[in-house]
């Protein structure tokens, strides 16, 4: 699929779409947690199809009611028929979903799509065997062998390449008894933390209350409560983050369903959107974004700049983005448009994504006239010098199709996206939600 988004006028409200972190989390504890659980406001994502497709495989029935929730019914894990689970090409659902399909005595194949081929599994070699749990890897990627069952015992694990490992072990634990063995998990250089507060904070809402020791030991009840029955999934603020930046560019607009109050680690976005100098108004749930002076946009209105260089006013801004990387494609986005270098951290988090996101911001964007140099850990985005009309390409990586549009929103001409279909896999409703807002979208099939 090929999108063009030509240089446009962004008004109104939208709501933000349903968080994949919030929605696979809640997949996985519907499973584990015996009885009927009702999933209200779920996601729809490529991703989010994954994890339901995962759960089905291991023994749950999943039903859709009337008024668009989900009904997970589940006896814990309990695969039958052909033992062999597919993720997709979601590395959460993987890194989450290993250890808890480990929970099962039977032999299972674990499949993957797209990037999630190419991305190291060594976890999973070094680890399980110290939980009694038999693997096969494919030199240290998929498609894996999984045969438990996990044997919950103390354990130190090493956090610094993913959060999603230890969700999983977090899952599977709780769910494996390691409460009553009096067991732990210790972290060394645990990076996203915020994930892990998601995780247990999902944890606690159907039951497991798990003790976090300053995010390097975590212990766990020994009974668990009975938990709540229904689990609304928040709305996303990975996703959202390219609504609040679209605003903030070319707005002013409304964006709903964003909880203030949320563990999601890209809440973050609203520390750089307030660094730039964007306008930033939190109502609730509902939060009004837009340029520096708040009023409307359009070519002709007065503090906009000519030749694709923004709106006046946005500056640059140091941001660390170590602990919330998924933002750095619209936290680029943004930067595009201030005035003056920004400095952004974490690159080294951004090696094993869909794409190598640190090189493919560079080169895309690249395309776009913005100049990016990496140091290290560094990145450093020239801003506000203009977006320049190109042909650029998603590199199949779906925060990189979004991060391209929301930077064509004023472009000194049309950019087209190659590969735009990317989006399926965390927001398929993105370009769609784009042209509600006012912007000029074209899609060919």
């Amino acid at each position: 699929m090929i999108t063009t988004i030509e240089p446009s006028a962004l008004s109104g409200a939208i709501l933000a779409p349903a968080s994949k972190s919030s929605m696979q989390r809640a997949c996985a504890a519907a499973l584990l947690r015996a009885g009927e659980t009702v999933i209200r406001h779920p996601g729809y994502s490529n991703d989010d199809k994954a994890a339901l497709g995962v759960i089905k495989d291991l023994g749950a029935e999943v039903s859709e009611l009337a008024d668009g929730a989900l009904r997970v019914k589940s006896q814990g894990v309990a695969p039958s028929g052909e033992l062999e689970v597919n993720c997709g090409e979601s590395g959460l659902g993987l890194r989450m979903f290993a250890p808890i399909i480990a929970l099962s005595e039977k032999a299972i194949r674990v499949k993957g799509e797209g990037s999630l081929l190419k991305r190291p599994m060594d976890f999973f070699d070094e680890v399980f065997p110290q939980l009694g749990i038999r693997v096969v890897s494919n030199g240290g990627k998929l498609p894996l062998e999984i045969q438990g069952p996990l044997q919950p015992r103390d354990i130190e694990i090493d956090g610094s390449l993913s959060s999603q490992f230890l969700t999983g072990l977090l899952f599977a634990f709780a769910a494996a008894g390691a409460g009553e063995r009096g067991v732990a998990i210790r972290v060394r250089d645990l990076k996203s933390k915020p994930y892990i507060d998601l995780t247990l904070q999902v944890m606690k809402h159907f039951g497991w209350e798990v003790e976090n020791r300053g995010y390097a030991e975590f212990r766990f009840p020994a009974e668990r409560r009975t938990g709540e029955p229904e689990y609304t999934v928040e709305g996303d603020w990975s996703g959202g983050a390219f609504l609040l930046v679209a605003g903030a560019v070319a707005g002013p607009i409304v964006v709903r369903g964003l909880d203030e109050w949320s563990t999601q680690a890209d809440k973050a976005i609203l520390q750089a959107l307030c660094d730039s100098g964007a306008t930033l108004e939190m109502r609730g749930e509902e939060m009004l974004v837009g340029p520096v002076d708040g009023a409307a946009s359009g070519p002709a209105r007065a503090g906009l700049k000519a030749g694709g260089a923004g709106p006046v006013g946005l500056r640059a801004f140091t941001f660390d983005a170590t602990d919330c990387p998924d933002l750095f494609p619209p936290l680029v986005a943004l930067a595009a448009y201030c005035e003056g270098v920004t400095v952004i951290k974490g690159v080294s988090r951004l090696a094993h994504k869909e794409s190598n996101r640190g090189l493919t911001l560079q080169e895309e964007f690249g395309k776009m006239g913005v100049r990016i140099e990496l140091d290290g850990d560094l990145m450093r985005v020239h801003g506000g010098q203009g977006v320049k009309g190109a042909t650029v390409h998603s590199r199949h990586d779906h925060r990189i199709a979004m991060a391209c549009a929301v930077a064509a929103l004023k472009a000194s001409g049309p950019v087209t996206i190659e590969d735009a279909e990317a989006i399926e896999k965390s927001y398929p409703d993105f370009y769609r939600h784009v042209a509600q807002l006012g912007g000029k979208v074209n899609i060919e099939l």
